[in-house]
């Protein structure tokens, strides 16, 4: 998102993208300390990892150097690389150019996290898979992902360098550049440079690789992404990498790495012009109704600008007119309305920038906006399974959107939710959801409070939520469905996986994506 008023994105029709054509020889670079940072990285789109503070630290050193075909070039080979669109999402510690270029070599908050083997790293948002680790299965290594791995292995130790070194040239030599990120640094620096690592680390995956930077270009034109970025983010990445790389770092690796980067930018620029021809970069919301149903939870409805299409269970990006530039991802509350309508559920958490400025300032009239829907945590109406959810929190929001949807279809099929908090005073819209159940035979509600005696209705459950599930089944007919924190999703996968749901059939919202948000 250019400035703090983006505008539809300006990238080209699918066959007159420009394609950044990559060099076939690799040049060298300035070699210096050693990094390293392991290949897995989280596959979540815009929920790479956050947390890294201003650093303080060596000058960033000579310009990048310039290698041929880092430019666009029309007809080129390349490929979209989340680096550029990532560019635009990492949010953080009110670093300008002149601050970029005097963190490197520091170290900051999570970074070094950021590069290790992350939950998540290539999953599909919405799968099962997403509270695995490590990189994707392969069947065969190919020559170009063992140099990259190489590189990858050698960076880890020095994570926090080689993330610094990265934007201190990026912002040096490309400060144009700048103007794509938010004001503050410090939540989602890493966002960037982490969806690069995942993507050349997946590099023989094909079809991952093309679902996963795929997602990345359409969600990113928000940011106001254009094609010609990505030449800029490449030759600063293959710059950082080369300083802090010397042990693996040769003309080999680099070839190798200007290939995965050429493969990864065009998937993402096609993408993002595929998607401008059929829907805006952003959509304009305003707040018609706030109502606060704790003391720091809002049920918070919009009127989208124009037609919005999403599924029951999917979620949007949403940014605020208090912060540009910052999105959180929120899910919607309710299914597809006749009348537009989009309802999200905001808990307003500590340091929480959306998620305080939608609760707590938010009132009707106020106009905020909204990137497309994504997720993949959706009902599959071609079978005859159950359904098993599991909400945590506002992680309630989806499963009561996914409950109307089932309604709706007049399709009658066992319907099992679980709704956990760690009181009953946070069970903030138990009474919908009970309502709900008198309304449909179908369905049938357990409230599960972690602490103290749990209020409502016979069946109402102590303990936590995974180990609630436990005791009931059996649950192999089932598909399941969980939303909720971070914690709560993975040790529900590990309970559901035991009591013999196959992995397939468990969709869930994506793990980096919540942790990555923050709020």
């Amino acid at each position: 998102m250019p400035n703090s008023t983006p505008g539809p994105s300006s990238s080209p029709g699918p066959d007159a993208a420009p394609r950044p054509s990559w060099a076939s020889e690799p040049s060298s670079a300035p070699r210096s300390d050693s990094a390293h940072v392991p290949a897995a990285t989280p596959g979540a789109g815009a929920t790479l990892g956050a947390g890294a503070t201003p650093e303080t630290g060596t000058d960033p050193g000579p310009s990048s150097p310039h290698r041929a075909g880092f430019a666009p070039a029309p007809g080129a080979a390349s490929t979209h690389d989340p680096g550029a669109g990532m560019a635009a999402s990492a949010t953080g510690a009110y670093a300008t150019s002149h601050e970029a270029a005097a963190s490197v070599g520091g170290t900051g908050g999570r970074a070094g996290e950021a590069f290790g083997s992350v939950p998540g790293a290539g999953s599909t948002p919405g799968s099962a898979s997403a509270a695995s680790t490590g990189a994707r299965p392969s069947a065969a290594v190919s020559p170009d992902a063992m140099l990259i791995r190489r590189t990858l292995d050698e960076i880890g130790p020095v994570a926090d360098k080689v993330t610094s070194y990265f934007y201190a040239l990026l912002f040096v030599h490309h400060p144009d550049l700048r103007a794509l990120f938010p004001a503050a640094m410090d939540a989602q620096r890493d966002r960037l440079f982490k969806a690069l690592l995942t993507s050349v680390k997946n590099v023989d995956d094909t079809d991952y690789l093309t679902e996963y930077l795929s997602h990345l270009g359409r969600g990113h034109r928000k940011y106001g992404t254009l094609p010609e970025h990505y030449p800029a983010v490449g030759e600063c990445l293959l710059s950082a990498l080369a300083r802090h790389a010397p042990g693996t770092w040769n003309p080999e690796a680099e070839a190798a790495w200007v290939r995965a980067y050429t493969t990864i930018s065009q998937v993402m620029i096609d993408a993002a012009a595929e998607d401008e021809a059929v829907a805006p970069a952003w959509w304009k919301a305003e707040v018609v109704s706030h109502e606060l149903r704790t003391p720091d939870i809002a049920v918070v409805t919009v009127r989208p600008d124009q037609p919005y299409p999403f599924l029951a269970g999917q979620y949007a990006s949403v940014e605020t007119p208090w912060w540009p530039r910052v999105w959180r991802h929120y899910s919607f509350a309710a299914a597809p309305r006749s009348d537009g309508l989009l309802s999200f559920h905001v808990k307003a958490v500590p340091a929480g920038w959306v998620s305080n400025a939608m609760v707590h300032r938010a009132r009707p009239g106020d106009v905020i906006r909204l990137g497309s829907p994504s997720g993949s945590m959706t009902v599959d109406h071609t079978t005859d399974n159950g359904l098993l959810c599991l909400g945590g929190g506002t992680g309630i929001a989806p499963i009561k959107a996914l409950v109307e949807d089932v309604a709706e279809r007049g399709h009658r099929r066992p319907m099992e939710v679980f709704y956990g908090a760690r009181s009953g005073h946070d069970l903030y819209d138990l009474d919908t959801m009970l309502r709900l159940e008198q309304r449909h035979p179908w369905l049938s509600v357990r409230p599960v409070v972690a602490t103290g005696r749990p209020d409502g209705p016979a069946n109402s459950l102590s303990g936590q939520l995974p180990d609630a599930v436990r005791q009931y089944g059996p649950w192999r007919e089932y598909d399941a469905y969980l939303s909720g924190p971070p914690g709560m999703i993975r040790n529900g996968v590990d309970a559901l996986v035991g009591v013999g749901i196959p992995s397939d059939r468990i969709r869930h919202d994506s793990v980096d994506e919540l942790v990555a948000a923050g709020d």
